[in-house]
């Protein structure tokens, strides 16, 4: 792990953990190395520089187990259609303030790094004229380049995002089908090779609690990405970029025997 650089104001961790996984059921409860996930979330997420970790559960298992363990959580709905629905409740619930700092770490991300977390974090003090902050990485291969699973993000000159997509973006029209940003052709400008989105965010607490009011993008619904709703409002997302992939999230449970055996 890369060592921790303080956000540069308060912020708060909000994991949100949902038991009706259809790939992994009871994930947040999964085992591994004798803990459940989402608390190896949260212990990761602890040593990063936030004010608090708190994780919002949608089922009292998941409540208990955290408090057996020492993690603070809440309840929150079932009926949540988003992560995000479900953290703008958190947001109410905790009381924040309106220019809180939010971060969001996925219950799934038991080796999130925790230096990544506080980049993230101080994206939004550093860049005021954004609604929310993200990551992402360069991307090394063609197979993740084509792989609409891996999603790709473009930025503009100030470093917000100009673009998600599954799709793989930008397209170098003269160089198809070859790894052109990591080839000798030079037709890669300085900076610009692709990049893979990492899935953490920061918001502040106020655009939180109104993101689930705005209407789905018709772009987020065809690419099935919710940040798009964000861009197509007019809202911009900085994006730090980092040398280093994080670890393995845990979608399937051959992602969780991968983590299992890391963490062993």
């Amino acid at each position: 792990m890369s060592a921790v650089v303080p956000a540069s104001a308060p912020f708060t961790v909000v994991i949100p953990a949902r038991m009706a996984s259809s790939r992994l059921p009871d994930k947040p409860l999964a085992d591994i190395a004798g803990l459940p996930m989402v608390v190896r979330v949260a212990q990761r997420a602890a040593l990063s520089g936030a004010a608090r970790v708190v994780v919002a559960a949608d089922d009292a298992r998941v409540l208990h187990a955290c408090q057996a363990h020492g993690v603070p959580a809440i309840l929150t709905r079932t009926d949540h259609a988003s992560g995000s629905d479900r953290l703008a409740e958190a947001c109410e619930q905790l009381g924040l303030a309106g220019d809180d700092i939010v971060v969001n770490v996925q219950g799934d991300e038991p080796l999130m790094d925790a230096s990544l977390i506080d980049a993230v974090a101080a994206l939004l003090p550093a860049r005021p004229e954004a609604s929310m902050g993200t990551a992402a990485h360069t991307i090394h291969t063609l197979a993740d380049y084509e792989n609409p699973n891996v999603v790709k993000v473009v930025l503009d000159a100030r470093g917000l995002a100009h673009y998600f997509s599954r799709a793989p973006i930008p397209w170098a029209r003269d160089h198809a089908g070859t790894a052109w940003w990591e080839s000798a052709t030079g037709a890669v400008p300085a900076g610009f090779a692709p990049l893979r989105h990492i899935g953490i965010y920061s918001y502040r607490a106020g655009f939180l609690r109104a993101f689930p009011t705005l209407s789905q993008a018709p772009t987020e619904v065809m690419e099935a990405l919710e940040q798009l709703r964000a861009l197509w409002h007019g809202h911009r997302i900085a994006v730090h970029v980092t040398d280093t992939a994080p670890g393995p999230g845990v979608d399937t449970p051959q992602d969780l025997e991968r983590v299992r055996a890391l963490l062993a």
